[in-house]
């Protein structure tokens, strides 16, 4: 099972665009590496391409741990940023020449300095270790949950608005929309700017990285699917107790008040 997924740059038209693609992913599983930098001519080129020519040929390294990631600095000037994608602006610093440095953030934006402003792509650590038969005399192997979900996090936030439906009225067959979950969690201080598209980002996350949907299944959800993988979001998550009713009490009151998720989730 991967430790983490590394998001590539998107592809880009001729005119420097995004042309819309989905970006490829990079999974590396405990102990693997995976360098990132420009490349240069003859060479194999690193996993991870930052084709801004003010990038380093070879600026960096990921390494996958059990579950969590470290992050090489091989620059000798330039610091690089690792942002918490699920935080208020929380970040940490790797200075230059730093090896190995450990990430601790499940959603993360590696920020690099460049000549046409910076250079990113994203990693996702979606693995957690939790306190479990290890702890116990005589333990064997180590117990690997196989839906590893972070309560506190937004993408959680928005499986459970997307399972309230169900969890209040099990004969209810509606779903709510992208727009109807950013605008039923909009309430939440984490979630003020929480838009359409970043739901379906979210959304898309817990299908292919938490919930590991069968791809065939969701297949051509661009061409206007996206109802069946809701569908099969909902079902999984209420078939295995991963979301219940107790986790109705993250959302805002129903009245519209402005009210904090009782376990705090992180913005």
């Amino acid at each position: 099972m991967e430790t983490i997924i590394v998001q590539l740059p998107g592809p880009s038209r001729a005119d420097g665009e995004y042309d819309g693609r989905r970006p490829g992913l990079l999974h590396l599983g405990p102990g693997d590496l995976a360098d990132f930098g420009r490349g240069g001519p003859g060479d194999a080129g690193p996993a991870v391409v930052l084709s801004d020519p003010g990038v380093s040929r070879r600026a960096g390294r990921l390494e996958a741990a059990e579950d969590y990631w470290r992050l090489s600095n091989f620059s000798q000037t330039a610091g690089y940023v690792v942002e918490n994608l699920e935080g208020a602006g929380e970040y940490i610093t790797v200075a230059p020449g730093r090896l190995a440095a450990p990430v601790p953030f499940e959603f993360s934006r590696v920020v690099l300095p460049a000549l046409n402003g910076t250079a990113d792509f994203k990693v996702f650590a979606p693995q957690h270790a939790y306190l479990d038969e290890r702890s116990a005399p005589g333990a064997g192997d180590q117990t690997v949950n196989p839906f590893a979900l972070d309560p506190t996090s937004k993408y959680f936030l928005v499986l459970v608005a997307l399972c309230e439906p169900r969890l209040r009225a099990p004969s209810d067959t509606a779903l709510p929309g992208a727009g109807e979950i950013a605008e039923r969690l909009r309430p939440l201080d984490s979630c003020r700017d929480l838009s359409r598209s970043a739901v379906n980002y979210h959304i898309d996350y817990l299908a292919f990285a938490k919930l590991r949907l069968d791809h065939g299944d969701t297949e051509g959800e661009q061409n206007g699917r996206t109802g069946a993988k809701r569908a099969q979001l909902v079902a999984a998550a209420l078939r295995f107790g991963l979301v219940r009713e107790e986790h109705l009490a993250l959302l805002p009151s129903r009245a519209g008040a402005n009210r904090r998720p009782a376990q705090g989730a992180r913005a």
